[in-house]
């Protein structure tokens, strides 16, 4: 079995190949004009402990030659951890012994925001590669369900001896850094394809949260 560290190297290499197909195909383009700004809406696969969506928004300033600020906001469908997802089995597992046709399900939905300096990379053309890095935070729900003969009795497992605990219920606030690569294509006067991985690391209090973003940004600069 592969490591999720592993994975999580082998993606980076695969996104980082497929960035790369786009500056081959457009390396010849025309430069383009200096931007002030931009602002985009970021549609994502999320392929860290699960694989899952994530959707957003991305606003940047110029401030320097090749250097912005920016802030990234967004939602990430799902996150679940190995230890939730294994303190939520324990839990169905006990539930089997004096009950049938037991069921269970996990989610760690993800709210973040986060701010930082992203520094686009000197080149010929019309393409603009860069790189980023900030931080943040990120507000985690900790969604689990349990069924029991097609009846969700999440909210009623008192009855069955059960109670959950913070590591299977409710929400928290840690904070969040992050890292990214990308190249932005001018496919228009001022539309933009924002080809990109994102990496980011939530600080949760027991297992921290890995989480792997790829996909593609459209937006308009300024």
């Amino acid at each position: 079995m592969i490591s999720g560290d592993k994975r999580m190297q082998i993606s980076i290499a695969g996104i980082l190949a497929w960035m790369a197909l786009p500056c081959a195909a457009y390396a010849q383009a025309p430069a383009s004009a200096p931007s002030k700004g931009y602002v985009e809406v970021v549609a994502q696969s999320e392929f860290g402990n699960v694989t899952s969506q994530s959707f957003g928004v991305e606003f940047g300033v110029t401030v320097l030659p090749q250097v912005q600020v920016f802030v990234d906001a967004g939602r990430i469908n799902n996150v679940a951890t190995d230890e939730i997802s294994a303190g939520a089995a324990t839990i169905a597992g006990y539930l089997s012994q004096t009950q049938a046709n037991v069921q269970h399900g996990v989610k760690q939905p993800v709210t973040f925001g986060m701010a930082g300096v992203k520094f686009n990379i000197p080149r010929a053309g019309s393409l603009t590669p860069y790189v980023m890095g900030g931080a943040g935070v990120a507000n985690v729900k900790q969604d689990v369900t349990f069924s029991v003969g097609g009846t969700d009795v999440t909210g009623n497992l008192a009855t069955y001896g059960v109670a959950l605990g913070s590591d299977l219920s409710g929400t928290f606030t840690k904070p969040m850094v992050g890292v990214g690569v990308g190249v932005m294509w001018p496919a228009l006067r001022r539309l933009v394809l924002d080809f990109q991985y994102r990496y980011g690391r939530i600080f949760a209090d027991v297992q921290g949260i890995n989480v792997n973003r790829g996909g593609l940004g459209i937006g308009v600069r300024f």
